[in-house]
């Protein structure tokens, strides 16, 4: 057993992640640049705001069960180079048809990524401390969106949007790195020598694994997995995916200053990942969900209800946005929490489809916001994540504890 922080392997799916999410969400910042010169409608930069959501799920899924398959090393290295793929041909867009199009290869890429690389933490990680394992490689998520805020708000309109596109796509150097230095899971790789019963798990055919986690009634768990994916995922996308543009256009504040405002709340969610890691590791996931997802409620509560009051008391304003960050740090449980409820053959075809799933359905959230924006206002647009955040609170309790469980052991019994 593993007794040591595994650093090398944190380093590099660290930024992986963080690269992954940089491309992920860097469109969101240059969507005004982009719509401008492609000509784009409102419903059209909806579609275009989702689509690499959808697409992670279906990249989860493919690539989830190529990593059990195949190992996680050597789809890591695949996952990088796709998104990084897609994120250099949306450099050469022509029109919505084309962006659609790299966007959704980026998307593939950016799902299959994440399942890879935390399945790969908790596998390598001791047993006491996967919470902030976790935590440590999720917090290449806050990272990742100041990096795209720094470069889409400040340094695009120097550079130009494509500009910024293509060199992003450098991101791809990581694989080398992964390629180079990173270790296969010791975990995977004595399952797939000779996995329980005799069995290589980690060679099950796509069905089988399917199959797998029918016979053995994993779809349950799935299911709640899935749903606490949706309302977690949903909080955090339904506020971060049009806050860019809303700052800009509603509280009409100048492009450094909405970076700024962006960059306070990713700080707070970074100081949020970083705690959350140590109090899920000792009072357990569900306690650490519930109460970081009641930060994030009471942070959306003052913007709901006094957000036309918050400009001129700023002080108020920019300790709300760093609340709602700190609040949205309890992403970082997602990687250890579903590590902990799947077995080594299938651990990373469940992980893969259960989060990105759940992210996939995010395709829904700019359309959703947007409808309750247009019948209630911005109090109701902003009153979606509010709701989602009580729900991600409350629903986190149907799970079981999985603290401290023995990776190799699930599924044996």
């Amino acid at each position: 057993m593993i007794q040591k922080f595994p650093v090398r392997i944190w380093l590099i799916s660290f930024l992986g992640w963080m690269f992954d999410f940089y491309d992920l969400v860097l469109f969101s910042f240059l969507l005004i640049p982009i719509g401008h010169e492609l000509h784009l409608s409102t419903a059209q930069e909806g579609v275009l705001l989702g689509v690499a959501l959808g697409a992670s799920g279906v990249g989860g899924i493919l690539f989830g069960y190529l990593s059990d398959r195949y190992g996680r090393k050597q789809i890591m290295t695949w996952t990088i180079v796709l998104y990084s793929l897609g994120t250099a041909l949306t450099a050469f867009s022509t029109g919505p048809k084309s962006l659609l199009l790299f966007r959704f290869i980026t998307g593939l890429g950016v799902g299959g990524e994440w399942a890879v690389g935390h399945a790969l933490m908790a596998e390598s990680s001791p047993h006491h401390m996967r919470g902030r394992a976790a935590a440590f490689l999720q917090a290449g998520e806050p990272v990742g969106v100041a990096l795209a805020a720094v470069t889409g708000l400040l340094l695009a309109p120097i550079v130009g949007w494509r500009t910024v596109f293509l060199a992003s796509s450098l991101s791809a150097l990581v694989a080398f790195l992964v390629r180079r230095h990173l270790p296969e899971s010791a975990l995977w790789a004595g399952a797939e020598r000779m996995g329980g019963g005799g069995k290589k798990e980690a060679k099950l055919t796509a069905w089988a694994s399917v199959s797998y986690l029918i016979n053995k009634g994993y779809l349950p768990v799935m299911g709640k997995s899935f749903l606490l994916g949706v309302f977690k995922l949903g909080t955090y996308w339904t506020c971060y995916i049009w806050l860019p543009k809303f700052l800009q256009n509603e509280f009409h504040q100048p492009v450094a200053r909405s970076a700024l405002w962006i960059l306070t709340a990713q700080l707070g969610q970074l100081l949020g990942m970083m705690g959350f890691g140590f109090f899920s590791d000792r009072y357990g996931r569900r306690v650490a969900f519930s109460a970081y997802s009641l930060v994030t409620a009471g942070a959306l509560s003052v913007l709901v209800f006094f957000w036309q009051d918050l400009i001129g008391h700023p002080v108020v304003f920019w300790s709300t946005m760093f609340m709602l960050g700190l609040g949205s740090g309890c992403t970082a449980g997602f990687g250890a929490l579903l590590a902990e409820l799947f077995p080594t053959s299938v651990r990373n075809f469940a992980m893969g489809t259960t989060y990105n799933c759940a992210r996939g359905v995010q395709f829904f959230a700019p359309v959703v916001v947007g409808g309750f924006v247009s019948v209630y206002g911005l109090t109701g647009g902003l009153g979606v994540p509010l709701v989602l955040a009580l729900l991600t609170a409350v629903w986190v309790w149907v799970l079981p504890e999985t603290r401290e469980r023995v990776l190799a052991e699930i599924g044996k019994s």
